[in-house]
């Protein structure tokens, strides 16, 4: 599967693929549970609401958040961050001068006393 912006890596999905219930209702599954959790980040990352999801890549709006709702409350989606938080992937870490604040005196001036009059 290619990936695309906002969606699991191949190695990622690795680790949680058998941690997905099987699907239980009257009607064969249309997406996989894969297309389903590259749904719920494309909302995610994107900010979107989940109306604006592209509905040619993931299917219904209202499926992928039913399928939401239910992985979300029984813990799943929990279970599945906590799984893939033990390899984090650092390939978009950044830390620069705007995110952490150095104290004023750390720039390395050379530091003298007043002299008092």
């Amino acid at each position: 599967m290619i990936q695309r912006r906002y969606e699991i890596s191949d190695d990622q999905w690795e680790q949680i693929k058998g941690m997905f219930p099987p699907y239980k209702t009257g009607r064969p599954i249309k997406l996989s549970e894969r297309t389903m959790f590259n749904a719920f980040l494309w909302i995610a990352r994107s900010g979107a609401a989940w109306r604006d999801l592209p509905e040619e890549r993931y299917g219904s709006w209202k499926t992928v958040y039913s399928r939401f709702c239910k992985w979300r409350d029984t813990g799943l989606l929990v279970a599945i961050f906590q799984t893939l938080q033990v390899e984090p992937d650092f390939e978009n870490l950044s830390i620069d001068s705007t995110s952490v604040k150095a104290h004023q005196h750390s720039a390395g001036a050379k530091k003298t006393l007043q002299d008092t009059k």
